[in-house]
């Protein structure tokens, strides 16, 4: 008997006949509308009178779950609900379902389909499923990010189209949008427009087929579908809610304003503070960031901790563009706190990097707020223009520290890029060297050479890499780069005469004094000489090599030490000093193209 009787009443969810479904059909309205505070007065009314009314507590969990509380918070409400309505009513099918959706909300999949599962066998009939309860599960499914679009797709098409009312098809289109995002849209604007056949009045669809047609970019569809959702039903406070948004994103502020008081008007009673919050965005759209200020702090005053995210973040810019840093941190602080963790944007992030540069924080604060908004889901494009703004700003702090977080913040941008340049190498590995970073700096000036083994700017740096490295050239850590990188260099004598000679210098230096190789040294004195053939400083060198031994002493090391050459050889070999004075400063050698030159 019980089976039959709670079969009956989820049969009859959305039928409008008699004072007991009219309340219902009420409260469902508000729900559709985004009176959330409306709807669970008229559920709450309806349990006070009765309370195992299965439709109004399955539709007032509905509402606890699109109210604008923190989303662990609303979940574990309606979940207390249902658990209690369950054994009120000996598990109501449609109660099962409620649960089934909480289930979805907490990512327990499994759980979900069984109650699911559960109810359509205990609501099935000789007819075969109630098509109420295959409604609900569809709207469960769709409603969670965690649910089965097409499960609900599938089941929802079980009912026969005879039997299909419009919240029907209204489910069945929002499924199809999910399923397929880009490709649903053909299957889900029939549903509609099914549902608007057997509903004409039926707001919520139009609003649906604004959203449908907004994702295409048609705005002139959008305005259309959004003008009749409040024209088939003037209190349809959603309708308002997003035409104050359409005229408001295109900066038709009057306008705007004017679907901003219908939304309001239509909320009445609910009378919601957090309502200033858009009079607050009007303000900072307007560039009035006093106002938006002074009406944003009065939805914090009044609302306390129950105050929206989405006023902080519009507190935190509007302190930003008046220039109080301070205030802008403060409710950057609470926005980051309190934000839903499931619908970060972008532009979060690029606004707490920016309060926080004017702040003088930390570097790693400010890195690591970069970093964090790249995890978010968005295009490649935004983020790889959201970490140039973070390297530039740390390119232009300039101290070692900062030039590392650049360079951390540059190798992110190179994961990102499907095509990396040769300047977004570079830029890469040049941070990394301003910071002092010798060893990554080189690890990409070699992926550098690797790629583009006949460009120069590569090996310029590794040769300068290693004379850092090596400052006494004992190791010869830049001897086979300066070696590469002459090699590349001589393909263009005119050019890069002033670096051929510099490289030369100090390739005759290393093989004179270190490697005590006569032949190679006199080898790159002459190289100098073919570009400054009348400096008898270098002449002299050579004369005075050319005396020596042509003997190759071998490089020291730990078990062979090299042997001290001849006093006269030690005053006749090529002199650092001597043949520096013939050589290209590090600032010209390096700076003149790795930092001054429009090419990588």
């Amino acid at each position: 008997m019980n089976k039959t009787t709670i079969t009956f009443l989820a049969s009859t969810l959305l039928l409008i006949s008699g004072v007991k479904a009219q309340t219902l059909q009420e409260g469902v309205n508000h729900v559709y509308a985004q009176r959330y505070n409306s709807a669970i007065s008229v559920f709450e009314k309806m349990l006070a009178t009765n309370p195992n009314n299965i439709e109004a507590t399955y539709w007032l969990g509905q509402a606890y779950l699109n109210m604008e509380e923190i989303a662990g918070a609303r979940r574990e409400k309606t979940r207390q609900l249902y658990e209690k309505a369950l054994q009120a009513t000996q598990n109501a099918p449609l109660i099962l379902v409620g649960m089934g959706q909480v289930q979805l909300l907490e990512n327990k999949t499994n759980d979900a389909r069984q109650s699911f599962e559960t109810a359509l066998t205990m609501s099935r009939t000789k007819k075969g499923d109630d098509p109420a309860i295959i409604t609900a599960i569809g709207r469960a499914n769709v409603d969670a990010k965690a649910g089965d679009f097409n499960y609900a797709i599938d089941k929802l098409n079980t009912i026969p189209d005879k039997d299909k009312n419009a919240e029907t098809y209204l489910v069945l289109g929002n499924a199809y949008r999910k399923a397929k995002p880009g490709e649903g849209g053909g299957d889900a604007y029939t549903s509609y427009n099914k549902a608007i056949q057997l509903n004409p009045n039926f707001a919520p669809v139009y609003l649906r087929l604004a959203k449908l047609f907004e994702s295409q970019k048609n705005w002139e569809l959008v305005l259309q579908y959004l003008n009749q959702s409040v024209a088939k039903d003037p209190n349809f406070t959603a309708g308002y809610f997003e035409l104050f948004y359409y005229y408001f994103y295109r900066t038709k502020y009057p306008e705007a304003e004017e679907q901003l008081k219908k939304y309001i008007d239509t909320k009445l009673p609910e009378n919601d503070i957090q309502d200033q919050y858009l009079y607050a965005m009007l303000c900072w759209a307007r560039k009035d960031f006093d106002c938006a200020i002074t009406k944003g702090e009065s939805v914090v005053t009044a609302m306390g901790n129950l105050t929206k995210p989405k006023v902080y973040r519009m507190l935190a810019d509007a302190y930003y563009q008046n220039g109080n840093y301070a205030n802008a941190k403060k409710y950057s602080d609470e926005f980051f706190a309190k934000k839903n963790p499931d619908d970060p944007i972008l532009p979060d992030y690029e606004n707490r990097a920016a309060i926080l540069s004017k702040l003088e924080s930390s570097p790693d604060d400010v890195f690591n707020t970069y970093i964090a908004g790249v995890g978010i889901d968005t295009t490649v494009e935004a983020k790889i223009d959201f970490l140039k703004k973070g390297a530039d700003y740390f390119k232009a702090r300039g101290d070692s520290v900062s030039r590392n977080k650049e360079g951390d913040i540059r190798l992110a941008l190179l994961k990102l890029k499907p095509n990396s340049t040769q300047r977004d190498i570079f830029d890469a590995g040049f941070a990394y060297y301003q910071g002092k970073n010798y060893t990554r700096s080189d690890s990409l000036y070699g992926y550098y050479t690797d790629k583009w083994p006949d460009e120069t700017f590569g090996w310029q740096m590794r040769f300068q890499i290693g004379r850092i490295m090596d400052s006494t050239m004992a190791k010869g850590l830049a001897v086979p780069f300066g070696i590469k990188y002459l090699e590349v260099l001589q393909k263009d004598t005119a050019k890069n005469k002033k670096n051929i000679v510099g490289v030369a210098n100090y390739l005759a230096q290393y093989y004179a004094n270190i490697e005590k190789d006569r032949d190679k040294a006199i080898e790159y004195l002459k190289i100098m000489l073919i570009y400054d053939p009348t400096n008898d400083i270098i002449i002299n060198n050579i004369k005075a090599l050319e005396k020596m031994p042509a003997t190759k002493t071998k490089t020291k090391t730990k078990d062979n030490p090299a042997p001290s050459p001849p006093a006269k050889a030690v005053k006749q070999s090529v002199s650092r000093q001597s043949v520096s004075r013939q050589s290209v400063s590090r600032q010209s050698t390096v700076g003149s193209r790795a930092v001054g030159s429009q090419n990588p």
